[in-house]
């Protein structure tokens, strides 16, 4: 996981065009993709990690 950081400091990161369609198809019209992820990792955090209570389909 990355620490830290820089305040204010942008990261690139490199998506599959499959994850870029995936994502495009569930995000909002007007929705950037900074505020996606920020509201999927909020989910992921409120919902508790996977790791752990174990992750089971």
């Amino acid at each position: 996981m990355c620490g830290g950081g820089v305040p204010g400091m942008t990261h690139t990161i490199e998506l599959s065009d499959e994850l870029s369609e995936r994502i495009e198809a569930h995000k909002e019209d007007d929705e950037s993709h900074e505020a996606f992820i920020e509201e999927l990792v909020s989910v992921y955090e409120t919902e508790g990690a996977f790791l752990q209570e174990g992750y089971s389909e």
